[in-house]
Order: C-alpha cells, then sequence, then structure tokens
C-alpha cells in the first residue's frame, strides 16, 4: 500500500460528511465480522461509533488515491479503540498499514477485541499481538467478553 494513502486526521477536518463515510465503514464492517451483534446493537452503538470519531485523540485513515476512505483506525493514549476496513477491500493490507503506522508513528502496544471476533483476534495475533487478559463484559457492561491484548 502507497503510505501518501494514510492520512492522519485533525479536528478542522474532521467533518460531518467524512464522519458519516466512516460510518458506513464501521457499520458493513461490524456486520461481516461481528457476527454476534443483533441490528439493535449496532443501532444502539451508531451514537457511540460518531462520537468516537469526533472526539478520539487520533484517527488515521486509509484511502484510495482519489481521497475516498477504505478503512480507519482510532488510537487513545498509545491504545488502538478502533480498527474498521470496508469489506470490499479486505485481505488487501489496509488495516495492516493502518496498525503499523499506529505503531511506529504513534507508539501504539495495546489492543481490545471482542472474543466473539476470532477474525480480529487471529489479524492481532498476526501482528505480535497477544492476549493477557480477559473481561467478561465490554466497556459499556454489555454481556460481550473482551479479549486484552498487547504487543
Amino acid at each position: 500500500m502507497n503510505p501518501n494513502q494514510i492520512q492522519n486526521l485533525t479536528d478542522q477536518n474532521r467533518n460531518q460528511t467524512l464522519s458519516q463515510e466512516l460510518l458506513v465503514i464501521w457499520e458493513n464492517s461490524v456486520r461481516a465480522t461481528h457476527l454476534f451483534l443483533t441490528l439493535q446493537d449496532i443501532e444502539d452503538l451508531r451514537p457511540l461509533v460518531l462520537q468516537g470519531i469526533a472526539e478520539i485523540q487520533h484517527l488515521i485513515m486509509h484511502t484510495q488515491p482519489e481521497g475516498h476512505p477504505l478503512g480507519f483506525i482510532g488510537i487513545q493514549d498509545q491504545k488502538i479503540e478502533m480498527l474498521f476496513v470496508d469489506p470490499a477491500v479486505r485481505g488487501m493490507g489496509i488495516g495492516k498499514s493502518l496498525v503499523d503506522y499506529a505503531i511506529h508513528h504513534l507508539n501504539v502496544h495495546s489492543v481490545d477485541v471482542n472474543e466473539d471476533n476470532p477474525q480480529a483476534t487471529g489479524f492481532y495475533e498476526h501482528l505480535g499481538f497477544r492476549v493477557y487478559a480477559r473481561s467478561e463484559q465490554d466497556e459499556q457492561g454489555k454481556p460481550w467478553p473482551i479479549l486484552h491484548m498487547r504487543l
């Protein structure tokens, strides 16, 4: 992947149009990988995702050469808080390029993964992350076990 396709978004270029484009990527990605979520769960999570996109410390996007987003990663305090790639381009190195950027430019060393999303766990393990702890619930208190991983 061309490194020029990685864009670190500032508060100034996190506008409503871009936020909606990233929300579509999030929803399509979640529908493809988070099979444990119901349609109502996804609906309930939308406002939290939009808030995260607006407020997260570092928001990095991978784009097509003409600027259309293909995936994005959110980093807070050296931890991956969100990573979503358009399912149409999964397996093309976009997620890996975003994580590599986060590791090398933002000193990322940890991530939390839904236990019921084995594809994500395998992806992060392939990149060198290992499970060091487990929680029975997610940050919102939902009964979705979380695996805490670090490099």
